[in-house]
């Protein structure tokens, strides 16, 4: 494995490990595809987790702003699924802290927990585990802006972009594997489920 781990090495960690599976999926979304991702299969090995992670903190060291202000530099992710990554990401930047934004329901705006507020000019970078239609992340910038921190950067172990993919502009963006799914609307334009292939629904 090298130090920044290649596309070749994280794709055979997610099918050793069951994280990437081809066939027919359908997204909640009603998106189907035929490939599904769940990058939190590998991230439960120590190892795994580590390896990408570290991987992912020498992409953003290489940023001089980044590398200048990561004593003061806050690891924020959406929700608590990018914890591992985040946590692994602040370790090996000897980062300032580790915080998430939640809702209790789905139709909420996302919001920090009581007694957590970043602080004006506070350096950020975003995390998760993947990156496909962003609108989480890009939920998550604008609370963050609104309250005054600087988002400096955003990185993930995967980027699979879809036709939805949010457009962050000039932000920086890092990631260790780029993956090209073949994406469809909805079942009547879906190649997949014209030929007939057993359909999977996901929960993610």
């Amino acid at each position: 494995m090298h130090l920044i781990p290649t596309q070749d090495e994280v794709v055979a960690v997610l099918r050793e490990t069951g994280a990437l599976r081809d066939g027919h999926f359908e997204y909640p979304t009603g998106m189907h595809s035929n490939e599904y991702l769940q990058v939190p299969l590998a991230l439960r090995y120590y190892q795994h987790q580590r390896t990408l992670s570290v991987g992912l903190s020498r992409l953003l060291r290489a940023n001089p702003e980044i590398r200048a202000s990561m004593r003061d530099l806050s690891i924020v992710t959406p929700m608590t699924a990018g914890l591992p990554v985040a946590y692994g990401v602040c370790e090996a930047v000897r980062g300032k802290q580790v915080y998430w934004a939640e809702r209790e329901r789905e139709d909420e705006p996302m919001h920090f927990r009581q007694f957590l507020e970043p602080q004006p000019g506070e350096p950020v970078v975003l995390v998760d585990d993947i990156l496909r239609t962003g609108h989480r992340i890009a939920e998550l910038q604008r609370l963050l802006e609104s309250r005054g921190a600087t988002v400096v950067g955003l990185a993930v172990i995967i980027y699979q972009p879809t036709p939805r993919t949010v457009n962050f502009g000039a932000l920086p963006l890092y990631y260790l594997a780029k993956f090209e799914a073949s994406y469809y609307a909805n079942a009547q334009q879906c190649e997949l489920c014209h030929r007939g292939d057993l359909l999977e629904k996901v929960w993610v």
